[in-house]
């Protein structure tokens, strides 16, 4: 499934509270969800509370394995039977959302995007039960992603039951510590080394497990990075069928990359809509991915089925009006590039 040309959002929203999410939430549908260049999404509120940033709450899907919330970040505990209470909680807040977005998406007919943290980004954020992070132990961070992998299944089995049949379904895999992880540079716990770098056979295995999941499940599997060094390559051999990516942080490499992604027909998400300072006008930020197009001497109506256009990332350090406007402009310049 294509669905570029598109305007969308990573996925964060400001806010603090449930009332915050419910606003979110009547945001994304109205901006995006009845408009012919717009992606609605599952919006993620962090301010919230740990349980419902991307690490928590993706940590609330992984039934398999215990994890508990310590001054450090998160935690396996090597322990199984109930899941520790800050888990329950990540997992009951996640049904909330869900609820609501039930209730008010129950006539939506287009497609919808959901968001979970990646096998790497978990592996290098996420603790052992006896200290240090996952990425330290090998067989750790691949009962970690094989877990995910599973979650993500029943996931996306849930959001299909909450949705109109018609919904076709984006999965989002958020990996901004992944060229990290490739590249020896995630801190050790003591602060005075770095873990060894993960090579890319191993790290395309994780990937693809966690991929194939949501194709299995019916989904259209794409990857998020805004980051530095994003190595597109190595996530669409891993599966993924669309690359979110921060324009500003594209070298010649990756845009290279990028264009052979489009040229094969994969979705490329361009963050173009910037998430701090003062917002530009629409006309700016057209011709900006006008000019990227131009550059890599590409035609956007030849393109234009695989291109997306989103916020550069999250939006968690906007204001309201800031996150409405930001989606605003993406679709507007999604519709305007498509012509």
């Amino acid at each position: 499934m294509s669905v570029g040309m598109r305007g969308t959002g990573v996925g964060s929203f400001p806010g603090e509270s449930q009332r915050d999410y419910d606003e979110a939430l009547s945001v994304v549908l109205g901006e995006l969800a009845p408009a012919e260049h717009g992606l609605a999404f599952l919006p993620e509120v962090p301010g919230r509370g740990a349980g419902a940033a991307i690490t928590g709450r993706t940590l609330g899907l992984v039934t398999e394995l215990d994890a508990d919330l310590q001054p450090e970040g998160w935690r396996l505990t090597g322990t199984s039977g109930a899941s520790p209470v800050d888990q329950r909680r990540a997992r009951s807040l996640l049904a909330q959302d869900l609820d609501a977005l039930e209730e008010r998406a129950a006539g939506h007919t287009g497609p919808f995007k959901v968001q979970v943290a990646g096998p790497w980004t978990l592996a290098a954020t996420v603790e052992r039960p006896r200290g240090d992070k996952l990425l330290a132990d090998h067989g750790a961070r691949r009962e970690l992603a094989q877990a995910l992998a599973v979650a993500v299944a029943d996931h996306l089995a849930d959001v299909r039951r909450r949705l109109p049949d018609a919904a076709e379904l984006v999965l989002q895999l958020d990996e901004p510590a992944l060229p990290a992880v490739l590249a020896a540079g995630v801190p050790t716990a003591s602060g005075f080394g770095k873990h060894r770098m993960v090579h890319p056979p191993e790290a395309s295995e994780a990937l693809a497990w966690v991929l194939a999941a949501a194709d299995a499940a019916g989904a259209t599997p794409w990857v998020h990075c805004c980051a530095p060094d994003v190595p597109i390559g190595l996530l669409r051999g891993a599966g993924a069928r669309g690359v979110m990516l921060d324009l500003d942080l594209l070298d010649a490499d990756g845009h290279d990359a990028a264009a052979e992604a489009l040229e094969a027909g994969d979705t490329v998400v361009l963050g173009v809509v910037p998430t701090t300072g003062r917002l530009p006008g629409d006309k700016v930020l057209v011709e900006r991915v006008l000019r990227w197009l131009d550059m890599l001497g590409l035609d956007p109506e030849q393109v234009g089925a695989g291109l997306a256009v989103s916020p550069s990332c999250g939006l968690a350090g906007s204001t309201a009006a800031e996150a409405r406007r930001a989606l605003e402009l993406a679709r507007t310049v999604a519709r305007a590039v498509s012509g």
